[in-house]
């Protein structure tokens, strides 16, 4: 709404071609300020703000609350939707699960690998010469 508002008072004020819109598609669409007063270019904008305004829904009242099985019926017996029978898989039993994060545990007390025996850093160049003459300019 406001930014409707602003478009009108910057047509009333630069002109329709020298005016920076925020919905420079639309100029057409907004009402124009009859003098370039202040007063006038207030009541234009007011306007034009109103004609933009989002309508206003009325408040909703909350849902229902879900209604909660019977409990009896959950104990009856577990079945899916389908009609079969429910199956459990019991992914900790299948991957070793206690067994696996022991085994992560003592992997956090090992030390690392040593580097590569041998390596000497002195050894290694560590810069290296560069000549202008080995440079040509592009062609």
């Amino acid at each position: 709404m406001a930014a409707r508002a602003h478009d009108v008072a910057a047509i009333a004020l630069r002109g329709t071609r020298a005016a920076e819109l925020n919905f420079p598609d639309s100029p057409s669409a907004l009402p124009r300020a009859r003098t370039a007063s202040p007063e006038d270019i207030r009541l234009t904008a007011a306007q034009a703000a109103e004609l933009y305004r989002p309508p206003t829904t009325p408040p909703t009242t909350p849902p229902p609350p879900l209604a909660l099985p019977d409990p009896q019926e959950c104990t009856s017996g577990a079945t899916s939707t389908a009609g079969r029978p429910a199956v459990f898989v019991d992914e900790d039993a299948i991957f070793d699960m206690p067994g696996l994060i022991d085994d992560m545990a003592r992997g956090m007390l090992l030390t690392p690998p040593a580097m590569g025996r041998g390596l000497d850093w002195a050894a290694t160049p560590t810069f290296l010469c560069i000549s202008e003459s080995n440079f040509k300019p592009p062609a």
